[in-house]
């Protein structure tokens, strides 16, 4: 008599509980998101934000100029010291001369 009881309790709350549910119903929306990221793979872990993205094409650019800045700067410091050069190299050849006609005028006057 028990198993009778507990087999019809059990029984009514089954149908009890099975007839309190809602039936799921397919409103399913389209949503249009729109992501702030510029994706390598659309499931890549790589994917780089816009803003980031165009920061460091900025920062390329910027960097790409100071590349040209510096090897100008550097043209313009490798002719400079060719230029010294070129003059010291002048400054020698004329004290040589000098020299060499100070020594020629102190030989004639030896002689």
């Amino acid at each position: 008599m028990k198993n009778v009881i507990f087999a019809s309790v059990i029984l009514s709350l089954s149908t009890v509980a099975c007839s309190q549910r809602e039936p799921v119903v397919n409103n399913v929306q389209e949503l249009k998101v729109k992501y702030d990221t510029t994706a390598i793979d659309s499931f890549s872990p790589g994917a780089t934000s816009v803003d980031i993205a165009r920061q460091i094409r900025m920062s390329s650019q910027k960097y790409q100029d100071s590349l040209k800045e510096v090897l100008k700067l550097q043209q313009e410091e490798k002719r400079i010291t060719e230029e010294l050069e070129k003059e010291n190299k002048k400054k020698a050849e004329a004290e040589k001369k000098l020299k060499a006609s100070e020594n020629a005028t102190e030989s004639k006057q030896n002689n």
